[in-house]
């Protein structure tokens, strides 16, 4: 990514009523960010879901001048960008139609051909916690996983400590600018995390840790990773939203059981009993729900396919058959086709019997 495209990306930020969603579908349609700002408002007003209000933002002056203040900012800072359309962004967040349209990151983050699991609980974790977290990660260590977490008190701050106790990389989602760090407590083990992976978030160094960025935090936690672990949990509490964000991006959700008269299993338990989690009493059973114990098997032998597909099918059907799955809007971006025409084409391809469509309006390849 440029900075001239990094400046203008900032800029469409920053405009009022744009969020992650409706960003994506500007650049949809009208190319890259720059060229959205160079686009007749007739022209935009034909978008789904811009109106007057938001063509009125878009001409806004102050715009530039907070993209300008931030891109300094990340220039002075040595932050890390990552653009969601960049080979480098999260394969597994990409997948998610509100995933974050630029992640800012600060240390060693790698995340090509790695596993990774987020853990998460409450901030008042339990000797029982404490000692469960501690054996899950020691066995699981020589697969080698990435680590992630919120950074904050409890489970949090207990999955980074032991992440870097074992040699593994860990991530700690912050829900504020990365000119900051909360809890203040932990700045003492900012460098470790850096040194042993990063941190990531979607907010600018303007934003402060208020209440509902943490609500946006957890769906990168959620959305980044194979699965969510909930060590312990009182029957209300971020972690419980963390795991219903994974639920509905489709992703395994894992909970440690307690005892019923244990204030912080409870969240935990309800979540097993009204199965919104597999039931995690150590390693073996998230390795054996995960298939990493299968991973060295031989893949299988693509079939043959004896149907004709038209060029515009074949380059759809190519696309899948590489990244495996893709929503819509993504596939309709990536090959380069207007919405209004990609749905026609995926429904004949499923009419075929190449795709099929699954959960979330994603489609994969058969």
């Amino acid at each position: 990514m440029s900075e001239q495209d990094l400046f203008y990306l900032l800029a469409l930020q920053s405009v009022e009523g744009v969020g992650d969603i409706m960003a994506k579908r500007l650049l949809l349609q009208c190319g890259t960010a720059e060229d959205i700002f160079k686009t007749k408002p007739s022209q935009l007003s034909l978008i789904e879901g811009v109106g007057a209000v938001l063509l009125k933002n878009i001409k806004e002056k102050s715009i530039f001048e907070k993209a300008q203040k931030e891109f300094d900012f990340i220039a002075s800072n040595d932050i890390n960008v990552t653009f969601f359309d960049e080979k480098n962004y999260p394969d597994r967040l990409k997948h998610c139609i509100d995933a974050p349209v630029l992640l800012f990151s600060s240390g060693n983050i790698d995340l090509k051909n790695k596993k990774i699991i987020s853990i998460v609980g409450t901030r008042q974790i339990t000797s029982y916690g404490m000692e469960f977290c501690k054996k899950l990660i020691e066995d699981l260590a020589p697969l080698d996983p990435v680590i992630v977490s919120g950074f904050a008190y409890g489970v949090d701050i207990v999955a980074h400590q032991l992440a870097i106790e074992n040699n593994l990389q860990t991530i700690g989602v912050v829900a504020h600018g990365l000119n900051q760090i909360y809890p203040k407590a932990h700045k003492k083990y900012v460098a470790q995390v850096e040194q042993n992976g990063g941190f990531m978030t979607e907010f600018w160094s303007s934003s402060n840790p208020d209440k509902e960025n943490f609500v946006r935090r957890n769906r990168i936690v959620a959305g980044i990773s194979e699965a969510t672990i909930v060590i312990e949990s009182a029957d209300r509490g971020g972690s419980l939203i963390t795991a219903n964000i994974a639920n509905d991006y489709n992703r395994d959700v894992f909970a440690v059981p307690g005892r019923i008269t244990d204030k912080y299993s409870q969240g935990c338990n309800n979540l097993i009993k009204t199965q919104k989690a597999n039931v995690l009493t150590n390693a073996a059973d998230l390795i054996y729900i995960l298939n990493w114990d299968v991973e060295n098997k031989p893949k299988p032998i693509q079939k043959q396919l004896f149907v004709e597909l038209e060029p515009d099918e074949q380059k759809i059907y190519d696309y899948l058959i590489k990244t495996g799955k893709d929503l819509m809007d993504t596939i309709a971006l990536r090959c380069d086709f207007p919405i209004y025409k990609i749905s026609g084409l995926l429904l004949n391809m499923e009419l075929k019997g190449v795709i099929r469509p699954l959960p979330g309006k994603l489609f994969e390849a058969i």
